[in-house]
């Protein structure tokens, strides 16, 4: 690709075309050439078992490679707040499912607002619900007007967080949306979040039964009133493969395996999943050396450690510590340390929030060790809280 878009700082621009050696640290870089790896196994994965592909976007946050995932067969991406399905669509995506409550009545009309755009672009937007007040509030702000925004009902399935409690609870909210013309109700949304990361696939096996039995009972309550839910989605990157042959799920919401984090690599591997490979690195640099220790200069506004402290890849090395600017790192196994000057990769705990933290991504084809700088990738929605 060899691009670097106009508006990336002059000091990233002349990075195009260089060796990795010439990034400076710390940055975040994506081995491209692994990240395209991951693409094309997660799309192969939904094409092969006949489900949609929604990937969240609030995961790598950027326009362009949201682009890629729908040229790779996604149907849309998903996005949790209304300034980054805003700032997405500005930036060329019309296929946004806000897969999250929206309640305060100036973003319903910047929601309202966006649906009617995608539609006149012939794109779609879509969003979650869990009251009827948000059912009312969201059709009166759209006011008159055909099946303007698709409708997800949420249902709580384990996450404890949005979502009605019961199978039961979602009927009402499918009789209010069938009865505002603006609404289409969509399907349901089941995701749960807590099963992404429990360890052994038995947990996960165990959780996502849970998840597909209360998916049916609800379908049962809802058809009983003489409505459908054409549509369940949900599914993250620790257990897409059990709600693919679930038999109830028609569209995986997974996002983090396009880079895979250091908190998701602690899973147990399910054989019934693709492998994914790390792809998402902040190159960091040993800026003190003790006999004991050694510290880089990559802290907290580089990398996140609410999922963990980092890993150092392809290094004998562990990470013991971090603060604002540094990582403190021991050997182990009796390897030596690094020298003072070297050039260490850190996998983050937690890629979203990692992405969050920086304007731009550097793409590097070839490897880490020796490859060259492809293109910078704006991170697009950095900031969009709202």
């Amino acid at each position: 690709m060899n691009s670097a878009p106009e508006s990336a700082p002059a000091r990233l621009q002349t990075l195009i075309g260089q060796g990795v050696a010439a990034i400076d640290t710390p940055a975040l870089v994506v081995d491209l050439d692994a990240m395209e790896r991951n693409l094309q196994r997660m799309a192969d994965y939904a094409k092969a078992h006949g489900m949609k592909l929604r990937p969240h976007a609030k995961m790598h946050k950027s326009a362009t490679l949201g682009q890629r995932q729908m040229q790779a067969g996604a149907v849309g991406l998903c996005v949790q707040k209304t300034s980054e399905a805003e700032a997405l669509a500005a930036a060329g995506v019309h296929d946004l499912y806000i897969s999250n409550e929206v309640i305060a009545p100036a973003k319903l009309a910047r929601v309202a607002t966006l649906a009617r755009q995608l539609a006149a672009q012939g794109g779609r937007l879509a969003i979650a619900v869990d009251s009827l007040p948000g059912i009312e509030h969201l059709a009166q702000t759209l006011g008159r007007g055909e099946n303007l925004i698709d409708v997800y009902i949420e249902l709580d399935v384990g996450q404890k967080r949005c979502g009605v409690a019961t199978p039961a609870d979602v009927v009402p909210l499918a009789q209010a949306i069938a009865r505002h013309p603006a609404l289409r109700l969509a399907g349901l949304q089941a995701y749960n979040g807590r099963a992404q990361h429990l360890r052994t696939v038995a947990e996960r096996h165990a959780a996502l039964a849970e998840v597909v039995r209360l998916v049916q009972e609800t379908r049962r309550l809802v058809e009983a009133v003489g409505l459908k839910l054409p549509l369940v989605t949900g599914a993250g990157s620790g257990t897409f493969g059990l709600e693919a042959t679930s038999g109830v799920f028609g569209e995986l919401q997974a996002g983090s395996y396009l880079f895979m984090d250091g908190d998701y690599a602690r899973n147990e591997a399910d054989p019934a999943q693709p492998v994914f490979e790390h792809a998402l690195f902040v190159k960091t640099q040993v800026m003190s050396a003790s006999a004991g220790h050694v510290v880089v200069d990559a802290g907290h506004k580089s990398h996140a450690i609410d999922s963990g402290l980092p890993r150092v890849h392809g290094e004998a090395l562990e990470a013991t510590g971090c603060s604002d600017e540094h990582t403190t790192l021991r050997a182990t196994g009796g390897a030596p340390l690094p020298a003072l000057g070297s050039t260490l990769w850190l996998i983050p705990g937690h890629c979203d929030p990692t992405v969050n933290l920086h304007d731009w991504m550097i793409g590097v084809r070839g490897g880490l060790q020796a490859g060259t700088v492809e293109e910078l990738i704006r991170v697009d929605t950095r900031g969009c809280l709202d």
